[in-house]
């Protein structure tokens, strides 16, 4: 699997580097800069961009700036991003074309190589990884919102947060201490009280967590 990678601290670029590559991956890009990282992209179109929010020339947001224009121009384009602090407005820009193949991980997730490597992976089949205190903070600006999200249990609601943060079947299952087929028929509520039109699960997964994520539901067109 081909990566993209962009960090303009050097420490941290080399340790992503080296454990991507320990894990099976191919740096096909290392790079520190915003405009550098554009053309990295559409050169080489990885299977997934492994990008720092703030990057030179501006250190604001020229990370996921040049990510999101390049997924522009690649539809689909899986992206995670890293943050040092959760950042609403950038998580917004991130799940705005309203497809999977995203993730928004706080840097500390770095430190965790299992996680993070899952992470990797899950963004580049197409699906999500989102930080749990992402999350909560998009869940600030939509609980209060009417509609189709106001059907759901609480119970629904904590199945889908996990889901979002890329949680299986069984690991949501743990986590809350019930069954597998407790968390089956769940997540099948929560397909038809989003009004998520018949598609291959995975997809619909994907689907239902951008609902949420965004504070809308509906059929995908």
């Amino acid at each position: 699997m081909r990566v993209v990678l962009a960090e303009d601290l050097y420490l941290l670029r080399e340790g992503l580097i080296r454990l991507l590559e320990a894990h099976g991956f191919t740096i096909a890009a290392a790079v520190e800069t915003g405009p550098e990282l554009q053309e990295a992209l559409l050169t080489h179109r990885p299977d997934v961009a492994v990008v720092d929010v703030r990057l030179p020339p501006t250190l604001t947001d020229e990370g996921l700036q040049a990510a999101l224009q390049a997924r522009r121009e690649i539809p689909g384009l899986p992206v995670l991003v890293l943050s040092q602090h959760v950042q609403q407005l950038y998580a917004r820009e991130l799940l705005a074309d309203g497809t999977g193949g995203i993730g928004y991980l706080l840097k500390d997730r770095v430190f965790n190589a299992d996680q993070f490597i899952d992470a990797v992976r899950r963004v580049a089949a197409g699906g999500t990884a989102m930080d749990p205190d992402v999350i909560a903070k998009l869940m600030q600006s939509t609980s209060r919102r009417s509609g189709p999200l106001q059907r759901l249990s609480p119970r629904e609601r904590e199945v889908l947060e996990l889901m979002a943060e890329g949680c299986s079947n069984s690991a949501i299952a743990a986590r809350l201490s019930v069954s597998d087929g407790a968390v089956a028929k769940h997540i099948a509520n929560i397909f038809t009280k989003l009004e998520l039109a018949p598609a291959e699960d995975a997809n619909r997964r994907v689907m239902a967590v951008l609902a949420y994520l965004n504070g809308t539901a509906g059929k995908p067109s």
